[in-house]
């Protein structure tokens, strides 16, 4: 008997500091602040912080405070942040598979990556999770569209500018020269700058962000060929999200996966709505979307599937590749949509 009453008070003793303490979440994102994304990030504390009774606590920093993406899985790793909402060039830092959800023209439309990432999201929220991250939602930042200080119509315009690239992603930076560019890797705080200097000339990124970072402004040039989808996922480090109770983990991850799929139907809207708000600026920061006809668009598919060969098994594994594929034209099969 007294045995066991000294391994319960042993045991109590051990989940004090739980019971007793708040559990504080430190989050980073290059989003900016009152952006949509840091606005769902907020939500998603207050739920937790509802769901909890107030022993879990989420303090978001927005705005790249905590550096880049890169930086940011860095002090994940360490302790100095126990999440981020990243996009996937932070994701590949830690899984390159994440990759194949944003290889250049594969999808056509939203509907096709939504069917594709509901199947493969599993495979890949295990291989995160084998790396030491939990995935609390998945995300989308828009379509990736290629802005530019001068006009460009087609890929072989964009080949002859200095484009930004995200630094740090040797890989990455290597296949894109393969494939003809000039990439300048920076850190997403430089963007602006390297527009005015002239040291960029080029950026793909989407009109949401285009919009919220005023990176239209230098760049006014926008071809409207959806380049790839721009996906991203708030991650948290394992070993932080097991300091939470096993009783509360599902009802905070049901809390965040609701949110983000919230906002993923927001975005689409809003990236819509952002090229409109762009377009009639005032003055001469007032973006000019350049239109590509269905010759054109199949033209930059044609060029971008040559590339095909250098991502798949290079840039992330071949059987990845192959399962999105296979899934789009399956999804396409069923929908009657092109092949």
């Amino acid at each position: 008997m007294f045995r066991h009453l000294t391994l319960s008070l042993l045991f109590f003793g051990l989940m004090a500091p739980a019971i007793g303490q708040t559990i504080e979440f430190k989050l980073g994102t290059i989003a900016p602040e009152r952006s949509p994304w840091h606005m769902v990030l907020l939500r998603i504390g207050n739920s937790w912080q509802q769901i909890s009774k107030g022993s879990v606590k989420l303090t978001v920093y927005a705005g790249g405070t905590q550096g880049d993406e890169q930086d940011m899985v860095s002090k994940m790793r360490v302790g100095g942040l126990h999440a981020a909402l990243i996009t996937g060039a932070g994701m590949s830092v830690i899984e390159r598979g994440v990759f194949c959800l944003q290889v250049p023209m594969m999808f056509d439309s939203y509907e096709e990556l939504d069917a594709v990432r509901e199947r493969l999201a599993p495979e890949l929220e295990q291989l995160l999770d084998k790396a030491g991250f939990v995935v609390l939602n998945w995300g989308d930042g828009g379509w990736v569209h290629f802005f530019s200080t001068r006009e460009g119509k087609r890929l072989a315009d964009f080949r002859q500018m200095r484009m930004f690239t995200w630094a740090g992603d040797d890989e990455e930076l290597e296949q894109w020269k393969a494939a003809g560019f000039h990439p300048v890797p920076l850190a997403v705080s430089d963007i602006i700058m390297s527009l005015k200097s002239k040291r960029l000339e080029s950026i793909p990124t989407t009109p949401l962000f285009a919009e919220w970072n005023q990176v239209y402004r230098e760049a006014r040039f926008m071809n409207d060929v959806k380049w790839a989808p721009l996906i991203g996922a708030t991650l948290v480090y394992k070993k932080a999200w097991e300091r939470v109770p096993q009783a509360q983990r599902e009802p905070l991850l049901k809390a965040a996966r609701d949110a983000g799929k919230e906002l993923r139907n927001s975005i689409r809207k809003m990236d819509d709505d952002a090229v409109e708000a762009m377009s009639k600026a005032a003055g001469p920061s007032k973006l000019v979307v350049v239109h590509s006809d269905a010759a054109a668009v199949q033209e930059w598919r044609a060029e971008a599937e040559k590339v095909y060969p250098q991502l798949r098994g290079k840039m992330f594994p071949a059987v990845l590749f192959d399962k999105v594929r296979n899934l789009r034209d399956e999804y396409r099969a069923k929908t009657g949509g092109k092949k």
